[in-house]
């Protein structure tokens, strides 16, 4: 105690003072000031939205310096730890702030990583739903757990809610510096702005009045007690979320209480932190009437907990305080005299440091803890009616017996109340994401809120947030990645976060592996779903035919069958093949209206099939991806088969999953971002440094959202542009248009050439519906670029040269200065050399290499 007041005391001295408010260090007088006008301060912070990977990022960074011995954050807190408080508790407190075990804490709790956004619980319905914050969260902490409080303030920051939290006027100022370390981590300011920390005494009621009267929820810890006490505060319709003392029993079955393992397990329990924690055994039940197999029991388990090894050398929970001290005695006594009625049986070391009372009454007795214990006979059959009265207390039962034996008593002992269910031996274990004592704190924490809207004019909205406001995540920092960069790190993943692996096609590249956690795929197929949803597609009327590679391209053929899926759209997974015939008499028979495939297979089938499909004249949605229809190329599709709708079913990759999307007013190569996933950045094409807004540049894309993967700033191999301005959909999401593969820029006779130039001037000038490809070659006296263009009644050559000499200033250069040789050769569409293992159209084939 006298160390806590020196430390207030120092502050004060330096200008500060023991509370954290929004961001800084204050003392008493301004505490006070500020408590009066806290609701004011609590709508200013709720005005904006807090993304919940800010909250993500900032832990995950705080969990780092944590397990690291050697950081100077670690080393700042160190010093602030309660007296007696092993430094250990940092590195274990860093391991609960990691983001894998929060984002598994919000998917078990909350239902997804990012629980806030306002999106569409059926995808066939325009209802949004979504987890909102409560909005202020009062907590008041225990002083016996170091860690309880900021965890506490963590739970409430994921849910979104402004925290104001009161530690006891003998803790340390251990939570206030840890949440200003953490605030620290959030540049833009969120985080600290919906955290406040205060320390004073139960006994200042006029504060704890003032923190309680404007809250939504107030969490408090403790007894009946100090529940009581804070209760008074809670106004009405404030959600009290008590967070008290509960009582844990073990249950054992005849041939488990023969077992001397499960004797050595159960030991293990009383044991470990000295029956301090809720979940530590007080009571050992046996299934049993007979009072003489309760006392034969106690004595073998005496014996049992004599063998063990002496208490740990916390002197937290090494010794009783003398309150507790004169309990133990006093219950120990009580039960002696009662062997005189021949009710008890009392063994009990000569030190004093454990005691195993047997007790022929059944209901429930709680232990004065350290090291003592209940046994109790209760037949299973009494079960509900012995322990339901003590409901509101029970916590964790550990089982014993045969597996049917556990689970029948398993579903009992729920029944009678109790909340959590574990073997002997394991009673205080946990794992990521388990509720406490009956709920999560998440949900508690949170509200759940719908909007339904008018399905004609939200049919494409697949979220509202996407209209209200700009995702803002934290910026990219760190060198420029390439592929390689990426996979190797990749390969090395471990079994936790490699789950799913996806080959890619190689049809830019050498094929590799991608390796997600089912997590990740999840969450990307979702937002690839919603994707599409706002490029058009719809759910409930279409008729689906997912004509993507199942080969060596499989990795968009499963993936578009999960999107569907997760959409609930009709689907037939065909797959791409070579018999068209096949598949377009597929196609009749099943109704099918949407194609998804890569644009020259579906331009193959169509035109393979034409008479069949025109016959048909059931075709209205085309979505594509891999690569581009060209203008042309759409109109034909319109003109020829009655195709209404022709977008972007995604922009991607095999390693980063959906990058972007295109609305029903995006044309061309223009995709939104999806940028509650990725932040992406336009830098040079050779420094990385940014280009000048509308310049065409290299496209960097950062990653958020993968497990146990660093994708910070990896160049996908694309180049693009940023398009200005708010997008007529009223989204906010950025754009940019896609501007070809960076090896679609040629280096030909000191020029640098771009392929989709050549692609846009013979759509837009030459008349090309067909597709297009470049071949380099080298002569012996120059360079020759070779425009092989499909064959069609109305192929010009010539046209197309003239075409690409007056739209071209460079190649009308290169080709005056007799430094290349330009050819027009209209070909057959099977014989443009495509990818083996995609079936991908290649845009450039140099052969100046071979």
């Amino acid at each position: 105690m006298t160390e806590t007041i020196n430390e207030a005391a120092a502050y004060e001295q330096q200008g500060q003072g023991p509370h954290f408010w929004q961001g800084a260090f204050i003392g008493d007088e301004e505490a006070g000031r500020r408590l009066a006008a806290l609701p004011d301060a609590v709508g200013a912070a709720l005005a904006s939205v807090l993304e919940t990977e800010t909250v993500l990022a900032a832990c995950d960074a705080l969990a780092g310096a944590l397990r690291d011995p050697a950081h100077p954050v670690r080393a700042r807190l160190a010093a602030h730890l309660p007296a007696g408080e092993d430094p250990a508790l940092l590195a274990e407190l860093g391991g609960l702030l990691d983001r894998r075990e929060l984002t598994r804490k919000l998917r078990r709790e909350l239902g997804g990583a990012t629980p806030g956004r306002l999106d569409r619980a059926d995808p066939r319905e325009t209802v949004y739903e979504a987890w909102a914050p409560v909005g202020l969260v009062a907590h008041i902490a225990p002083g016996n757990a170091a860690t309880v409080a900021p965890l506490s303030i963590v739970e409430g920051l994921l849910a979104g809610n402004v925290n104001v939290l009161k530690t006891s006027s003998a803790d340390s100022l251990f939570t206030q510096h840890l949440m200003a370390e953490l605030a620290a981590l959030d540049p833009g300011g969120a985080l600290a702005a919906r955290v406040i920390v205060l320390r004073f005494p139960s006994s200042r009621q006029e504060w704890l009045r003032l923190m309680c009267a404007p809250a939504d929820a107030v969490a408090v810890w403790g007894g009946e007690g100090a529940v009581e006490g804070v209760a008074a505060h809670v106004p009405a319709g404030c959600r009290l979320v008590e967070w008290g003392h509960r009582i844990s029993f073990a249950y054992l079955t005849a041939d488990a209480w023969s077992d001397a393992g499960t004797l050595d397990a159960l030991a293990a329990d009383v044991c470990l932190h000295e029956q301090q924690a809720c979940s530590s055994p007080q009571v050992v039940y046996l299934d049993t009437g007979d009072e003489g197999e309760v006392f034969a029991f106690a004595e073998r388990f005496a014996a049992v907990l004599a063998a063990r090894p002496p208490a740990a050398a916390d002197a937290a929970l090494a010794a009783p305080d003398p309150a507790e001290a004169a309990e133990v005695t006093t219950t120990e006594l009580v039960a002696r005299l009662e062997e005189h009625l021949g009710l008890t049986r009392v063994f009990a070391a000569p030190d004093g440091s454990w005691r195993v009372m047997a007790d022929t009454r059944s209901p429930l007795t709680a232990s004065p803890l350290h090291r003592s214990v209940w046994v109790k006979p209760l037949p299973r059959e009494r079960l509900i009616a012995t322990l339901r009265p003590m409901r509101r207390y029970l916590q964790t039962a550990g089982l014993a017996g045969s597996t049917t034996d556990i689970a029948e008593l398993s579903r009992t002992v729920l029944a009678a109340g109790v909340t959590r269910v574990t073997p002997v031996g394991a009673m205080l274990e946990s794992y990521a994401g388990e509720p406490h004592d009956g709920v999560y704190a998440l949900q508690r924490y949170s509200r759940r809120v719908a909007v339904q809207a008018d399905p004609a004019r939200f049919a494409t909205t697949a979220c509202l947030d996407d209209l209200a406001r700009p995702v803002v995540l934290p910026p990219p920092a760190g060198p420029l990645l390439g592929k390689e960069d990426v996979q190797a790190p990749a390969r090395e993943l471990g079994r936790a976060d490699a789950e799913l692996y996806f080959r890619s096609g190689g049809s830019t590249g050498a094929p590799a592996l991608s390796v997600f956690s089912y997590d990740d795929y999840d969450t990307q197929m979702h937002a690839a779903a919603r994707g599409l949803l706002a490029a058009g597609y719809d759910p409930v009327g279409d008729r689906t035919a997912n004509l993507f590679y199942c080969g060596g391209m499989y990795g968009s053929f499963i993936s578009f069958f999960s999107v569907l899926e997760r959409l609930g759209g009709v689907q037939l997974p065909l797959s791409a093949g070579p018999d068209h015939r096949a598949t377009a008499q597929a196609l009749v028979d099943h109704g099918a209206d949407t194609l998804f495939g890569m644009p020259s297979y579906l331009w193959q089938l169509l035109h393979a099939e034409a008479d069949a499909l025109r016959a048909y004249g059931g075709l209205r949605k085309v979505f594509y991806g891999g690569e581009h229809f060209t203008a042309e190329q759409q109109r034909t599709l319109k003109e020829k088969f009655g195709i209404e709708v022709i977008r972007s079913i995604t922009y991607g990759s095999t390693d980063l999953g959906p990058l972007g999307y295109q609305c029903t007013q995006s044309s061309g190569a223009v995709h939104h971002l999806h940028a509650d996933l990725h932040t992406m950045e336009i830098v040079d094409l050779a420094e990385d440094r940014p280009v000048a807004p509308g310049e065409t540049g290299r496209l960097v894309f950062s990653t958020h959202a993968r497990r146990g993967q660093q994708l910070g700033r990896y160049l996908i191999g694309d180049l693009g542009r940023e398009v200005p301005g708010r997008c007529p959909c009223g989204r906010h999401a950025p754009r940019f248009e896609l501007m070809g593969r960076t090896g679609d820029v040629m280096r030909v006779a000191t020029y640098f050439l771009n392929h989709r130039r050549f692609l846009t001037l013979a759509g837009e000038q030459g008349g090309l519906r067909g597709e297009l490809q470049i071949r380099l070659d080298r002569t012996e006296a120059r360079e020759r670029l070779t425009v092989r263009v499909e064959q069609t009644p109305s192929t010009d050559p010539e046209r197309l040269r003239e075409v690409f000499l007056t739209g071209y200033p460079e190649l009308r250069s290169a080709v005056s200065e007799r430094l290349l040789d330009l050819v027009v050769e209209p070909v057959d569409g099977p014989s443009l050399h495509r990818s083996p293992t995609s079936g991908k159209l290649l845009a450039v084939v140099d052969a100046r290499r071979h």
